[in-house]
């Protein structure tokens, strides 16, 4: 069930550190290999210490991010979570997201991603510089 355009999907993507060196075209690339999904608050998105397969984007609705039982943060349409897990296999969640409404996103897997940059060598040498940009951002401040 298709719930968003590419067109969308590929500019909420160019919005996360991830993937901000990405060619327009790329993004378009990126988002037609996403899922599109709907849930009912209540529903568990991801569970802390589980191992992570997939990166989330939320569209509309809220989320509660949990850690140990205590919530940390709220996320919002725009925001997004998971994305370590595209780049590192077997990363453990490092908390819990739940659905605090109704919500409405989009999802790229591990399996989509690597999939595609099989085929977009460019995509996952951007990527990877964005991660390095991160890195070094991280450990300087």
């Amino acid at each position: 069930m298709q719930l968003f355009s590419h067109d969308d999907k590929a500019s909420a993507l160019g919005r996360t550190p991830l993937f901000r060196n990405l060619t327009r075209a790329e993004l378009v690339e990126l988002a037609k290999v996403t899922e599109d999904m709907e849930v009912e608050e209540g529903r568990v998105l991801a569970r802390e210490g589980d191992i992570g397969q997939e990166f989330f984007v939320i569209v509309e609705g809220e989320v509660s991010v949990t850690k140990d039982g205590v919530e940390i943060r709220r996320l919002v349409p725009g925001d997004f979570f998971g994305e370590i897990a595209l780049i590192w296999d077997s990363p453990r969640r490092t908390a819990t997201v739940t659905a605090a409404t109704p919500v409405r996103f989009f999802v790229l897997t591990r399996q989509s991603f690597r999939s595609l940059i099989v085929h977009h060598p460019d995509i996952e040498a951007k990527v990877l510089e964005a991660v390095e940009e991160r890195v070094r951002t991280t450990e300087t401040a």
